[in-house]
């Protein structure tokens, strides 16, 4: 089955490919409002649609009773084919996986995670991925895999997030320290889950926003190699 995704190319020559990864709401519009900052600053950026096999269906954010099911029925194994139909694409587009990066939100932060133990890449992003402590999707949990870590890997996590507790976040800082890669945690104390989107205004929260977004680029532009493209060595 053909993984349906959001492309949104730079208008000059990419200086890399960035794959994002969408909340429980689907490919909304604040998604591909990423994606289009992605191309701003130069990445050719491919959104998946994790929800395809379910019809494919963008939620409004106070819809969770409807995106509980559909995160239930998200295996590792059916996320994993759609990350790399993904990363095909933009090896299709002759940017090396050397010279692409992940990055997720909510959900999408543990399928970031995931992906930086399964593949080596040139960066990834978690923004507040769950999953820490108990497993999500079939995936084992972010502290046991830690030490597989493959792709320098940023975590971005709001202390007031209830669903992602700041002990676990730092067990996870400790875990991730002993990984054959480079690997950074950040926490803001006055962010919730949810923090950078700026489509909901109850959980927004500007500075830990522009401050993720901002380690995001940083971390592609230190880890992201833009000297290679496909088939090269």
């Amino acid at each position: 089955m053909t993984t349906p995704l959001t492309v949104i190319a730079p208008e000059g020559p990419a200086r890399g490919g960035v794959v994002v990864i969408q909340e429980a709401f689907g490919v909304t519009d604040h998604i591909v409002d990423v994606c289009r900052r992605f191309a701003s600053a130069g990445y050719h950026a491919v959104a998946p649609h994790l929800f395809h096999r379910s019809g494919d269906p963008v939620l409004n954010y106070d819809d969770l009773q409807a995106a509980m099911p559909l995160m239930g029925e998200l295996t590792a194994a059916n996320i994993d084919e759609d990350v790399d139909g993904a990363v095909a694409a933009l090896s299709a587009a002759s940017i090396d996986p050397s010279n692409t990066a992940i990055v997720g939100f909510c959900m999408g932060g543990t399928v970031a995670f995931h992906t930086a133990t399964r593949l080596e890449l040139g960066a990834a992003v978690s923004f507040y991925g769950g999953g820490i402590a108990k497993g999500r999707f079939g995936y084992p949990t972010q502290l046991d895999a830690a030490g597989l870590l493959r792709t320098p890997w940023l975590g971005l996590f709001g202390d007031r997030d209830k669903g992602i507790p700041a002990e676990e976040v730092e067990e996870l800082r400790t875990a991730v320290a002993h990984a054959p890669v480079d690997t950074e945690i950040v926490r803001y104390p006055e962010a919730e889950h949810g923090f950078h989107c700026d489509d909901r205004p109850a959980v927004y929260n500007e500075a830990a926003a522009r401050d993720g977004w901002a380690r995001t680029l940083q971390w592609f532009g230190t880890h992201v190699d833009g000297t290679r493209t496909a088939g090269t060595d």
